[in-house]
């Protein structure tokens, strides 16, 4: 288990999500969180979400964050007869498989959080179903199927088996786009996971203090920052990275200009500064609204 943080604040000041991974099955479940929220409430919400569904476990593995290493936390396993096992902090090597299932998530729920923006927790129980009824390559076949010895009809079956017409068009619509869009997003995750082990190499990691351009390209007819297609910097002005959050993102320091944007992004929109001016655009380019999109002008 892990949590992803540093999230949009919702309207229901949730700004993360717990997410716990079945070792076995890889069968997940991704729980809504404030990072304020006491080890006492995220108990609660445990016993609700997973021990209920899943009785207790043999075993836990997660890293050494305050709140798995809080006594609250440990002595309540102890309790519960459920050994905690701790990874070093960005060095998970106790439990690989899982922590890669881990971090294609985080991706993913990063990713789907800038589509969704503020609403994203709305959403997060459809990439939960999107995720747990897709296929991984790890084992085989989908988490959905272990469990059950069968994949979930998606909302598309819903339509051929004609409830269409008792749900209403529109929800099955709107359900089955955003189901494709996140299993889209998850399909990026996995893809960008795999080539960085097909290179034999790490991720990209920045210090706290470095200095980083951050990524513009067209996203769904939203841009980031940037102007469209060949027009379009490629990356806008070094950012000074503020510090890490999770494992696949940084904080930045934002200028005063944007001080509405979010200010947590994925690795895969950093770049480390280098000195080629032709990578880089001006912020003064660009008119850039709250969710760092702005409105295409004619030349």
């Amino acid at each position: 288990m892990d949590f992803v943080i540093g999230l949009p604040r919702t309207r229901s000041k949730k700004n993360g999500v717990w997410v716990i991974v079945d070792r076995l099955t890889k069968l997940a479940h991704f729980l809504a969180m404030k990072t304020t929220d006491p080890m006492n409430s995220l108990v609660k919400l445990y016993i609700q979400e997973v021990v209920r569904l899943h009785g207790i476990p043999l075993s836990i593995v997660s890293d050494r964050d305050l709140k798995f290493t809080s006594q609250f936390w440990q002595s309540l396993q102890g309790t519960l007869g459920t050994q905690l096992n701790f990874s070093t902090f960005f060095h998970p090597q106790t439990d690989g498989q899982s922590e890669r299932v881990i971090q294609i998530l985080e991706d993913m729920l990063r990713a789907c959080a800038l589509d969704f923006g503020g609403n994203w927790v709305d959403y997060l129980p459809l990439a939960e179903f999107a995720y747990n009824n897709s296929y991984q390559s790890i084992i085989g076949m989908a988490p959905y199927e272990v469990v059950y010895g069968r994949p979930y009809r998606l909302p598309l079956c819903w339509i051929e088996m004609g409830e269409r017409c008792l749900l209403g068009p529109k929800i099955v619509q709107e359900t089955t786009e955003r189901i494709q869009l996140i299993k889209e997003k998850l399909k990026i995750a996995q893809d960008r996971k795999k080539s960085y082990a097909d290179q034999m190499r790490r991720p990209l990691e920045f210090e706290e203090g470095e200095w980083v351009f951050v990524k513009v390209s067209p996203r769904r007819g939203i841009f980031r920052f940037g102007k469209k297609e060949k027009l379009a910097p490629r990356f806008v002005r070094p950012f000074q990275i503020d510090k890490r959050v999770g494992l696949v993102a940084y904080k930045l320091i934002l200028p005063q200009q944007l001080s509405f944007v979010h200010d947590v992004f994925d690795v895969s929109m950093l770049r480390k500064c280098t000195p080629d001016p032709t990578w880089v655009g001006d912020l003064q380019d660009v008119q850039i609204s709250e969710d760092t999109s702005y409105v295409e002008e004619p030349l």
